[in-house]
């Protein structure tokens, strides 16, 4: 069951095919594989939260900016394309998303993003913002420690916002998180077409 949400060699086809995307206003021509998720295109919950990033806070100059589960690397680059100053970190634990997501930003000449795998990441990373279409259909127990070790990492001033299906749990999911983050401020900022777009804010 969608094998490329957690296994790091996924044994799905690896052949990479060209995909034309809009990210950003701008029309890029990227590859993409069915060996990572939504690997055709878009998928409407990365879609949403792309379209609704003005409604969520706008990182600092010279952020560092994480792509929790990157795929092929549509709000990586989206990311990388709205904050050329920002530093970029695409992680996940798909080694084909990794590649794909790499080759993506080169060919998007976008040199401020960064591949890796989870443990890759240096543990005293302190992202200022955390943009995520989390992989819910890991599970309840596996998400929410995902979530917690990712959120916690935030810097004090830090915020995330992450995209999840109103069917797939979306407000249990931001009761939870306000449960666990009794510092932050949680809640849904922006709700389209059965998404919530659900933001962890700054230490208040």
């Amino acid at each position: 069951m969608d094998e490329h949400y957690f296994t790091p060699s996924p044994t799905t086809d690896e052949r990479r095919f060209p995909l034309r995307v809009r990210l950003a206003g701008r029309d890029l021509d990227l590859v993409s594989s069915a060996s990572v998720f939504s690997g055709r295109g878009l998928d409407k919950a990365t879609a949403v939260l792309l379209d609704r990033l003005d409604e969520v806070a706008v990182p600092p100059s010279g952020a560092t900016i994480v792509d929790l589960g990157c795929g092929w690397g549509p709000i990586a680059l989206t990311a990388a394309l709205l904050h050329p100053d920002a530093q970029v970190w695409a992680v996940d634990v798909s080694a084909r998303a990794r590649e794909l997501t790499a080759e993506n930003a080169r060919r998007a000449g976008l040199t401020n993003v960064r591949v890796l795998a989870p443990q890759e990441v240096p543990e005293d990373l302190a992202p200022d913002a955390l943009w995520s279409n989390p992989p819910i259909r890991i599970g309840k127990e596996a998400l929410h420690a995902l979530l917690q070790e990712w959120t916690t990492r935030l810097a004090p001033h830090g915020t995330a916002a992450l995209v999840v299906g109103r069917n797939l749990g979306a407000d249990p999911l931001a009761r939870w998180l306000g449960e666990q983050l009794p510092d932050r401020p949680v809640g849904k900022v922006a709700s389209a077409k059965g998404f919530r777009v659900i933001e962890v804010g700054p230490v208040g």
